[in-house]
């Protein structure tokens, strides 16, 4: 028991670290392109689109092969895939107030933190969360896309802001359990397996700060 729970604590160090390097590197380039001014020429170009596509290629991969590429590549894919939403979240500093920017990242990681206390502290097996996270997550999509093209209705658009907000909350808690038992599974291999996990956590963590930062966060004029 001792020897499963020590097991189980470095998956969760090696997990955090990693996530915590992606969401390093995303802050790093976000700030660069918008420094820099390359936003500009991503928006005035439009590359924007091209490079969201290139991000869900990026995540696809990553989820479809995860189990079949090498650690080596799957590193990388992670990697490849926080420098590009760097580059997209270069957009935030432009919408929002630095400020702004700064408190509230400081707030969802610490909302991030309470909600991953909850996960690792709960024994109960929630796998049974899966379909409901799924139809959710669809549904939240699904109205995010119709509000945007037809209805263009901004109180909808904060009313679906808190319901995915709420939803990550559920997702953040059966992710961070999920963890405790995909140690067990021998099917992935034990070298790649905190990659996948902080792949998980950091969409999570993304998401959460997303959505709170379009909810409260002060806007430039």
């Amino acid at each position: 028991m001792e020897q499963e729970i020590t097991s189980q604590n470095k998956l969760f160090g090696k997990t955090f670290f990693w996530m915590f390097l992606g969401l390093l590197g995303s802050a790093i380039v976000a700030w660069y392109t918008y420094s820099s001014g390359l936003f500009l020429d991503i928006i005035l170009g439009d590359y924007f689109s091209i490079l969201l596509i290139v991000e869900l290629v990026a995540v696809l991969l990553f989820s479809l092969l995860f189990r079949k590429l090498p650690p080596v590549v799957v590193g990388i894919l992670y990697f490849v895939y926080s420098m590009l939403n760097g580059v997209t979240l270069s957009t935030v500093f432009v919408v929002f107030e630095l400020n702004s920017i700064v408190y509230l990242f400081v707030i969802s990681a610490l909302i991030f933190a309470v909600l991953g206390f909850i996960g690792y502290k709960t024994n109960k097996d929630l796998s049974r969360w899966s379909t409901y996270i799924s139809v959710f997550l669809i549904a939240g999509i699904l109205l995010s896309v119709i509000n945007l093209v037809i209805f263009k209705n901004s109180t909808f658009d904060l009313i679906i802001d808190w319901l995915v907000l709420i939803l990550f909350f559920g997702i953040t808690i059966y992710d961070i359990n999920k963890i405790k038992l995909l140690q067990e599974d021998e099917t992935i291999s034990q070298e790649k397996i905190h990659i996948y996990c902080a792949m998980q956590l950091y969409l999570d963590f993304i998401n959460i700060f997303l959505r709170i930062l379009s909810i409260f966060g002060k806007r430039r004029n």
